[in-house]
């Protein structure tokens, strides 16, 4: 699902989107939660809405649910903090550290992910304006139970968290990719994420002001990453995250 808000001489403005594998007999229902929170969403009421279904004919690549854990933070100067130390200790250089940050926290807003390479901190997505979209990921019933009881998620939280850590777990799971850092552009979620293979998913509270509608997404590379097959399997390859242990 897509919305989006029209805006004059400044094009569309991104207001919701969310997607999942299901199967048929979930369509309906699933289309439903989609449109109700597309007319809901704290980025305001969209002109658009677009629900997309599409038959997955390659069987999904079944892989772990990344560790989850929470940090303690209070600021969004901490969150910074947090973000560098988990990013340098992933292998990512500390000049592509402060490049992804100024991408995290830029004013201009990306409709996909930011891919960065770990040592030079250059950017290296195909589009710099569309960006990479991670798309074609599910997760198993056992997977989210697992999610429920992690401790410090409200419940109405529940689903947000869920699709961002079966996101990260696809992200992390290919093995050119050493980290990635996100922070939502919904005004009401300050609850961002760094995650990698080797560290899990760190849930980093107050990664932003309440009321600041930027966000981002920066996922960092291996420096000599091959980025056709990169931008190939975060968009096209189907996974489905369980709840098995991450192989390190």
């Amino acid at each position: 699902m897509r919305a989006s808000k029209n805006r004059a001489k400044r094009g569309s403005m991104h207001i919701s989107g969310a997607e999942t594998i299901c199967t048929e007999q979930q369509l309906k229902q699933i289309a439903q939660q989609y449109i109700k929170r597309a007319l809901s969403h704290s980025r305001g009421n969209p002109d658009e809405v677009v629900i997309t279904v599409e038959r997955i004919t390659k069987k999904p690549l079944d892989i772990p649910l990344l560790n989850t854990r929470t940090a303690k933070c209070s600021s969004p100067d901490k969150a910074r903090q947090l973000i560098t130390e988990f990013l340098l200790g992933a292998g990512v250089s500390a000049r592509a550290v402060n490049a992804g940050l100024k991408v995290l926290y830029s004013k201009k807003h990306m409709r996909g992910a930011c891919i960065m390479l770990s040592v030079s901190g250059r950017r290296a997505e195909p589009d710099r304006m569309r960006g990479v979209r991670v798309s074609r990921f599910g997760m198993t019933d056992s997977a989210e139970k697992i999610m429920t009881a992690i401790p410090g998620i409200k419940k109405s939280n529940i689903r947000t968290v869920t699709e961002a850590i079966t996101l990260a777990s696809k992200t992390a799971h290919h093995a050119d990719i050493l980290a990635e850092v996100c922070i939502s552009d919904d005004p009401d979620y300050t609850t961002g994420y760094a995650a990698s293979k080797q560290s899990g998913y760190l849930r980093i509270p107050c990664i932003k002001q309440h009321g600041d509608m930027r966000g981002g997404r920066v996922i960092f590379v291996r420096q000599d990453a091959d980025i056709t097959a990169v931008v190939d399997y975060l968009e096209k390859r189907p996974v489905i995250v369980s709840a098995k242990k991450v192989r390190r």
